[in-house]
């Protein structure tokens, strides 16, 4: 089908404001999602870990369990309220550890001396070749189940992504003529950098952050759901998938199903907000242009 010069004008339009609906609607989700976890126990309805085998496998919208419950009778209104705490909190640490780090390196790599660029360079094309699931994966064999070593062997396999970034960034920014121009008036290249170039690169790191957090949320619950993450009593979204298991050989998948699309919502929703952030860089860059 061929479409006329208006009829592109017009799907163009109904595009452009479909997109800032889906980025309210994205940040909104996000907002409530943050909210309900860290009211969890003034919304939730039961312990999460209270046990009722009398009650176990109940569908949702069943009288006292909105949600359900689980294959132990566990209200998965509660667990998820409870495991959206574990659940943000722990890709949120990757995030701002590979930032910091990444940025670190990505400032040294394009201000510092030669020799420092190009081997901060070539190690992080070495580290692109370590698979961030599998280097988190070899922590827990290392160091044991839990979180606190898939989060240190996140953090690292991510610090060259953002490395990357950050230098071609800082590049691009340092040959510019304010740049140059604090150079000539005899400001110390570290004053610069940390002082002007640094708050310049700041939406662009978000972009990227808010794009790492949805990555991390979906390892960190891979990790839960393979037993490498979290440990009982504790729980997230991921370990909820994989209790849930028992309930969807008897039939009854309501259980895997809610912890699962909420993962998938939110892993959305973080990716909808980081194209718009990404988007408004480039519009600024060109601007500045």
């Amino acid at each position: 089908m061929t479409l006329t010069v208006p009829a592109l004008r017009a799907r163009r339009v109904r595009r452009n404001r479909r997109g800032p609906v889906a980025v309210v609607g994205a940040a909104v989700f996000l907002a409530v999602v943050v909210v309900a976890a860290v009211a969890a126990p003034l919304l939730a309805p039961y312990s999460p870990d209270a046990t009722s085998l009398l009650d176990s496998l109940l569908p949702p919208g069943s009288p006292g369990h909105l949600l359900g419950t689980d294959s132990t009778g566990r209200d998965v209104l509660s667990r998820l309220l409870y495991g959206a705490r574990l659940s943000l909190l722990a890709p949120l640490g990757v995030v701002l550890a590979s930032t910091v780090l990444g940025v670190a390196v990505g400032l040294v790599a394009a201000r510092g001396p030669r020799w420092a660029d190009l081997l901060l360079s070539r190690t992080m094309d070495i580290a692109f070749a370590f698979p961030s699931l599998l280097l988190a994966m070899l922590a827990v064999a290392v160091f044991g189940a839990g979180l606190a070593a898939p989060m240190v062997a996140l953090s690292i396999a991510y610090t060259p992504f953002v490395g990357r970034v950050v230098r071609s960034l800082a590049v691009q920014e340092g040959s510019r003529a304010y740049v140059e121009s604090y150079a000539v008036m005899g400001f110390s290249t570290t004053w610069v950098t940390l002082r002007h170039l640094l708050p310049n690169l700041a939406p662009a790191l978000a972009a990227q952050a808010a794009l790492a957090f949805g990555y991390a949320l979906i390892d960190l619950a891979t990790l839960s759901f393979l037993g490498l993450g979290v440990r009982p009593p504790e729980s997230d979204w991921g370990s909820m998938i994989a209790q849930a298991q028992p309930a969807i050989l008897q039939g009854l998948p309501a259980s895997a199903i809610v912890p699962g699309v909420t993962v998938l919502l939110t892993v959305i929703a973080v990716n909808l907000l980081g194209e718009h952030l990404g988007s408004s860089v480039g519009r600024t860059d060109r601007e500045r242009a």
